[in-house]
């Protein structure tokens, strides 16, 4: 019964499946996150508004217009990368280090959101800026995963002619290939973010993963903290970073989709062959006393009178 059941299940469209398999994941998901961050929203809001009042107590001379006022000028002077803790002055966001970086966050659908284009004429230019720029990326990143593979098949191509064992070294390669990835675009730049950026390890693992899947919130940005002074590699490095790691997460992405659709092809094949087993004479065809029944019945002579 359940082999039949899942028979009658594989006669839906596979992009219903696909779909239902969607949506069933995305409200999980969100499932999830109210339970994990919806407690906490509430106590940060409440939080939030017991200091309010506690600052509106202490300075008497400030109401709730001045207050917003004040939260105006923050509000400016975080957008446009400036420091409130000295009189000293900086460059802010848009010098050309930054710039660059910025540059690329469009260039490959990243959007921090920590800084954007104020101006009419920037707007203007960001807007075909990245309408050239997103495919030009997406070509470009292609074309670096494929090379990055190709580099992966020349080099078990190689191992397997002086082994012999195919399997084994593919599987040893990609492993490699893998756990090289992982310190390359992870751990080497998890230690460099928590040097330069103060941020704990946990949060510099996030921070790159949500950079290199363009996820990019905008709760944690590197090279964007006005109170530290950054060296002049350090905007290269991780423009450097974005590309190649995007590159190396996307050869991961396809490997990954790869494995999927094999298992999809698995399963169908599967499924159809307990189709036709189920055929009816299917089971009395393929029964071997049958079989020797059938051959007895030929092999013997015509009866005559």
């Amino acid at each position: 019964m359940v082999i039949k059941e899942m028979l009658n299940l594989a006669r839906v469209p596979s992009i219903l499946i696909l779909g239902l398999v969607y949506v069933t994941y995305v409200l999980i998901g969100g499932v999830v996150f109210w339970k994990l961050e919806g407690d906490l929203g509430r106590k940060d809001i409440g939080h939030l508004l017991l200091n309010k009042e506690r600052l509106l107590t202490t300075y008497t001379c400030l109401n709730q217009e001045g207050l917003m006022a004040v939260a105006q000028v923050v509000q400016d002077a975080s957008k446009v990368g400036l420091s409130l803790k000295g009189n000293n002055t900086t460059d802010g966001f848009w010098k050309f280090t930054s710039s660059a970086v910025f540059a690329a966050t469009v260039v490959t659908t990243i959007g921090y959101g920590n800084m954007s284009p104020s101006s009419t004429a920037g707007q203007i230019f960001c807007v075909f800026f990245a309408l050239f720029g997103i495919p030009l990326n997406m070509v470009v990143l292609n074309r670096v995963g494929k090379y990055m593979l190709a580099i992966e098949r020349n080099i078990s191509d190689f191992l397997q002619g002086k082994t012999g064992r195919r399997r084994c070294t593919r599987f040893f390669v990609h492993l490699v290939s893998y756990l090289s990835g992982v310190v390359l675009f992870f751990i080497a730049p998890m230690i460099v973010f928590q040097m330069h950026e103060g941020w704990t390890y946990s949060q510099t693992i996030y921070y790159c993963f949500i950079t290199l899947s363009t996820i990019g919130f905008g709760d944690f940005v590197a090279d964007s903290n006005p109170d530290r002074v950054y060296p002049e590699w350090y905007s290269v490095l991780m423009a450097s970073w974005i590309f190649f790691g995007l590159a190396w997460l996307a050869l991961i992405i396809n490997h990954s989709i790869d494995i999927l659709e094999r298992l999809n092809t698995h399963f169908k094949l599967r499924w159809s062959r307990q189709k036709e087993e189920e055929k009816p004479g299917s089971a009395e065809s393929d029964n071997p006393e049958t079989q020797v029944e059938e051959e007895d019945e030929i092999k013997k002579p015509p009866i005559t009178q």
